[in-house]
């Protein structure tokens, strides 16, 4: 099986070669990029366009590695024992199986998202080494080990909001999503509004590559933050010319918000339009 792409997500040359690099490898892979460049839909896409069922494990500062796993719960069990339930004798009746163990067992291939692996604890990843690697782990309660049926798909992103483990890093297959220049842009674009004319997508890609080529900001616009500013500027039917000024000069485009998230970028803006409007 290899994916070639899809009609509702642009992938580049090198996504899709390093996806089927994955699938041929058997091993994860490893996406990482700027937020809001469609890691997560990666996955997504990949699955339906695989005919394969998606499982997504959104990971917390709180996740811990087991809960992927299973979790006995014991609490529930003592519970029903002192209320003489019948299900105490079967502890199979408290365990909560994780996505790994869905996965595991599921009777056809499927794909498991683990995403933003980065944002739990350091020794996180660490703890899915052997799991991710035999695609087996021993359930000590039930006393079974649980193997993998058929080997899921397993796609892993990260914001790069921390570094992950050297070892960890050597068992994925590792791919960087660069920002989209203008003509890859310009097909995104595309996909999500058909029907945009090409004066106003002119207008407003110069504009957002003004705001992105900013020097010093905290956190730069994305391609998410793009579209839905795309969605608003239709929404509130606002002209081309609104986006332009009269000499190409950088200008405050209408509904900043959806592009800059932060007081320190707007004021950085707007300071750099002033700048500008003095110079003429």
């Amino acid at each position: 099986m290899k994916f070639e792409g899809s009609p509702h997500y642009v992938a580049t040359q090198d996504l899709k070669l390093a996806v089927n690099a994955a699938v041929t490898l058997q091993r994860p892979l490893l996406v990482k990029g700027e937020p809001g460049t469609g890691k997560t839909m990666l996955a997504e896409e990949v699955a339906q366009a695989m005919n394969m069922p998606l499982l997504q494990w959104h990971i917390k500062s709180t996740t811990k590695a087991q809960q992927g796993l299973y979790e006995y719960d014991a609490v529930s069990r003592l519970r029903d024992s002192q209320l003489g339930d019948e299900r105490v004798k079967d502890i199979h009746n408290y365990i909560v199986k994780g996505v790994l163990w869905q996965a595991f067992t599921a009777e056809q291939p499927v794909a498991l998202l683990i995403d933003e692996i980065d944002k739990a604890d350091i020794e996180f990843p660490n703890d899915l080494l052997r799991e991710l690697d035999r695609m087996e782990f021993y359930c000590y309660e039930t006393r079974e080990m649980v193997r993998a049926k058929h080997r899921p798909l397993v796609f892993i992103t990260s914001n790069n909001e921390k570094e992950l483990p050297d070892a960890f890093l050597r068992r994925c297959f590792f791919h960087y999503i660069k920002f989209p220049d203008a003509e890859t842009m310009q097909k995104i674009v595309a996909v999500h509004f058909p029907t945009l004319k090409g004066e106003l997508l002119n207008a407003a890609m110069k504009s957002f590559y003004d705001v992105r080529g900013l020097p010093g900001l905290k956190k730069k616009p994305s391609t998410s933050e793009f579209l839905d500013w795309l969605k608003l500027l239709l929404a509130e039917e606002i002209p081309p010319e609104a986006l332009q000024s009269q000499d190409a000069k950088v200008s405050v485009p209408p509904l900043i918000g959806a592009l800059l998230k932060n007081e320190q970028d707007v004021s950085l803006f707007e300071k750099l339009v002033f700048m500008n409007q003095r110079n003429r």
